[in-house]
């Protein structure tokens, strides 16, 4: 068995209100479309878990499991999505919806009229220096959608669709937990955010903490292929 560490360039331990955790990277194999996520977990996080650790599963490998995709070839960017694409802010975390394939997707799944609305409010909060209020209008649908990647990545894969969010994600983490006994999230998180999606009823910290736990994202952003984090309070 692997001995456990942090990704390289990520920090072993982030204190939390008092409590020191140690978030340790367990590497994975690519997941594919259609895989069980009950199997992957048990392979490559059931051997190193121990009683009271906390599972952080990253979003993307659930929804592949899901099948929450849709191919590239399936979406066709119109007037709008190559137009509004070229206004979108570009962070350190990726171009988000700055494509038209993926401004394309958002259009399918909310409606241009929401999208042009996101996007006149996103113009008016930049004016004061406010960012991020295209997503929060078209919802976390539209902000976790991954994939699609217009430029050069160690995934040749996520070049060809995009990913949805997971469906239920507090069921998957129940039936996780239920199959195997190990507590866990699925969360969405970049460099410079974080959400949680779902947890399962065995994890009582609040959505707060757990998701301060990784603010940093110890799974990393780029072709680490560990989407799976173990959390571990110190003694």
């Amino acid at each position: 068995m692997d001995e456990l560490r942090p990704n390289e360039s990520k920090k072993l331990e982030r204190t939390v209100d008092g409590v020191t955790y140690n978030r340790y990277a367990i590497k994975t194999r690519f997941v594919n479309i259609g895989d069980d996520y009950v199997e992957v977990v048990n392979e490559f996080a059931k051997p190193h878990v121990q009683e009271g650790d906390i599972l952080s599963i990253s979003e993307k490998i659930i929804a592949l499991c899901q099948k929450r995709i849709v191919y590239r070839k399936d979406i066709h960017p119109g007037f709008w999505a190559k137009l509004l694409c070229r206004f979108v802010h570009v962070t350190p975390a990726g171009p988000g919806a700055g494509t038209p394939h993926k401004m394309q997707l958002i259009i399918m799944l909310c409606g241009l009229p929401r999208v042009l609305f996101a996007t006149a409010c996103s113009a008016v909060t930049k004016l004061f220096g406010i960012k991020g209020v295209f997503y929060k209008v078209c919802g976390h649908e539209v902000e976790g959608i991954d994939g699609l990647i217009d430029y050069d990545i160690s995934y040749k894969e996520y070049v060809d669709y995009g990913i949805l969010n997971p469906e239920n994600p507090k069921g998957v983490c129940n039936e996780i937990y239920e199959k195997l006994g190990i507590p866990c999230m699925i969360v969405d998180a970049c460099d410079i955010s974080v959400t949680i999606l779902g947890k399962c009823d065995a994890v009582t910290l609040p959505d707060e903490t757990l998701a301060e736990i990784i603010r940093d994202n110890p799974a990393g952003q780029d072709d680490q292929c560990t989407p799976l984090i173990l959390i571990r309070k110190q003694d």
